[in-house]
């Protein structure tokens, strides 16, 4: 085969549906498969894989460069920087859809996929693999169902989602002796799920704990907290947690914690079961006995709080083949005492603790489908973006320790991919009503949109644009904790450190990423310049309050031969109407990704600024 049929080839087995965005190889990268320069001519990525696989070689020699390299580096994962494409995973399996499913095998690979050093053969031989009948009783299909390619990938995500495992792959074979079966091959690698952790407080509060999230192979997580003052070494007590995230392959979840840290009591237990396919049902039952300090934004202080609630909920979603959507129902009971709590709680005043009965209702609509791709918040690994929709009404009524009122509420959420991009918005009202007035009183609307670019490629640097705007409004609002609202880490300005509060709240935020080609020692670095603007206060005209914006570069660095994480580093000022603003300046943290967005739906809430 001449290499121009080769390229053709290559380019014919590219994922391809309407709604997907394709972005096609480089000239030089067909131009480094053809051909084997040599290595001074080798790009920088090519040139780096030379120079590790030098390294390994040299370090099997010596027991001591062994295990340094093995402590230091890891396989690297398939490159997915190069192409950015959005890839429809179930378009692929389209073609077996309605074939019907015979043998289910699963193969189950362990932690370290080598034993080269005996680091990684000592935590092969003391990680408990996570037993067979586990990973079974995850599938949401059997042997004899239709297949159906977006259950395969709902089912992947599932899998995922599940903290010990760290890779899934499934496979589909035809049946050689029956054309209308098909066979599928279900491979998982387990991740190291044993870990310790620790945290530093004032006045010397100090916690330790350890967990493992896969207790002897059954997928449930054990996690216990011991707590002391590292001053005098005093006892602060114990916080214990146990939950099991399939009960008998039911898909019900359980959890039950409980302890005590300091001045803080716990004790909760959940039962749940949520939705999982377009047409499904959920349940839950949850109950809380807790004393905990709060502190309160208005008043800047902190005061001991102990309350008693009581959750139950329940729905059903039904899928509508002729609208490809999801129509659904649910509904909520809740019972909440505040046992201990501020002194000068009253009818208008610190309502977050008063007690109430309230009973929900919620129905709606939902669409969602899934797609995959890289180089949005990440490198190279996969991540999952949802298009659809959901809308929603909620209605109810709640008994009051000083009112009973009406609620009512309404949400609509859509995202899709377009000529421009990624967009998603929203909206979400809600509001209580006087029963005998008609009048809305504690009230709310908030409304979000997000968008990032396509991936442009200028020179060798791939280059995406984010824009997000989230505006908050509160009217008819009572006084006290939780009345108003701030700049959070979600709906905020990066760097700005400065203590506001009102009940409107305006923010934008834009960032530009720019994947760059360098590699140094295989590190993949990527720059990015952000700028963000807010205006935050208690005029209904939201240009009359408060206005803050910062500004600032950053850079993120991330090797995938190394064990560590993406390293992001952000320098910025910050200033108002007033002239300079309180600021951060400089931040080293983890890079933040994506959050994987949603349509699915769940249990009526009540719309508020918490």
């Amino acid at each position: 085969m001449t290499a121009q049929a080769t390229r053709v080839a290559r380019n014919d087995v590219r994922p391809r549906h309407p709604d997907t965005l394709k972005y096609g190889r480089s000239f030089s990268d067909y131009y480094w498969s053809e051909f084997t320069p040599d290595s001074i001519s080798l790009p920088p990525s090519k040139r780096n894989d030379r120079m590790y696989d030098s390294l390994r070689s040299k370090s099997r020699r010596r027991r001591v460069p062994r295990l340094l390299y093995k402590l230091l580096f890891v396989t690297p994962q398939l490159d997915t920087t190069a192409n950015g494409q959005i890839i429809d995973e179930a378009e692929a399996l389209d073609r077996y859809n309605d074939l019907t499913i015979g043998q289910i095998r699963i193969c189950r690979e362990k932690v370290f996929s080598s034993d080269d050093s005996w680091i990684e053969r000592l935590g092969n031989r003391t990680h408990v693999m996570t037993r067979e009948r586990i990973l079974r009783r995850d599938l949401l299909f059997k042997p004899g169902d239709k297949f159906n390619s977006q259950l395969v990938v709902r089912n992947k995500q599932l899998l995922l989602s599940r903290k010990y495992i760290s890779d899934v792959n499934i496979s589909v074979e035809r049946d050689s002796l029956d054309t209308t079966r098909v066979n599928l091959v279900l491979r998982t690698r387990d991740s190291w799920t044993v870990s310790m952790d620790g945290n530093l407080h004032s006045g010397g509060r100090t916690m330790v704990g350890i967990s493992d999230a896969n207790v002897l192979g059954t997928g449930n997580r054990f996690n216990l907290e011991t707590y002391f003052n590292r001053k005098n070494f005093d006892f602060g007590g114990n916080m214990a947690e146990y939950e099991m995230p399939n009960v008998l392959g039911s898909f019900f979840s359980s959890r039950l914690a409980g302890g005590r840290a300091f001045f803080n009591t716990r004790l909760e237990m959940e039962v749940k079961k949520e939705f999982l396919k377009p047409t499904d049902y959920e349940l839950g039952l949850s109950y809380s006995d807790n004393k905990f300090r709060a502190h309160l934004l208005e008043e800047d202080t902190t005061t001991l709080i102990k309350e008693r609630n009581l959750d139950v909920w329940g729905g059903n979603s039904h899928l509508l083949p002729s609208i490809r959507s999801s129509v659904y129902l649910t509904w909520r009971y809740n019972y909440r005492r505040v046992g201990r709590r501020p002194d000068d709680v009253g009818p208008t005043r610190h309502p977050i603790f008063h007690d109430h009965d309230a009973l929900l209702l919620g129905a709606g609509l939902y669409r969602e489908k899934f797609y995959t791709s890289s180089m949005i918040y990440g490198f190279g690994n996969n991540e999952y973006l949802a298009t659809g929709y959901k809308a929603e009404i909620t209605g109810g009524y709640s008994w009051g320790e000083f009112s009973d009122d009406v609620y009512l509420g309404t949400s609509l959420q859509s995202g899709t991919f377009c000529q421009l991009g990624y967009i998603m918005g929203g909206f979400t009202l809600g509001s209580y009503i006087d029963k005998d007035t008609g009048m809305w009183k504690h009230s709310a609307i908030d409304v979000n949109l997000r968008w990032f670019s396509h991936l442009f490629l200028v020179r060798r640097s791939h280059i995406r644009q984010f824009l997000g705007i989230n505006y908050t409004q509160g009217w008819n609002r009572n006084s006290g904790n939780d009345e108003s609202i701030r700049f959070t880490r979600y709906n905020g300005l990066q760097m700005l450190d400065e203590r506001l509060l009102g009940t409107n709240r305006l923010v934008i935020n834009t960032e530009t990423m720019i994947f760059t080609p360098y590699q140094p020692l295989g590190f993949r670095v990527a720059v990015f310049a952000f700028c963000d603007m807010g205006l935050l206060g208690y005029s209904p005209n939201i240009f009359k309050n408060n206005y803050f914006s910062t500004l600032g570069v950053g850079l993120r660095i991330k090797n995938e031969r190394m064990v560590f994480s993406t390293i992001q580093l952000q320098l910025g000022i910050a200033f108002g109407k007033g002239g300079w603003a309180g600021c951060d300046y400089f931040k080293l943290t983890n890079a933040a990704r994506l959050e994987q967005y949603r349509y699915r739906p769940t249990r009526p809430e009540i719309v508020g600024f918490k």
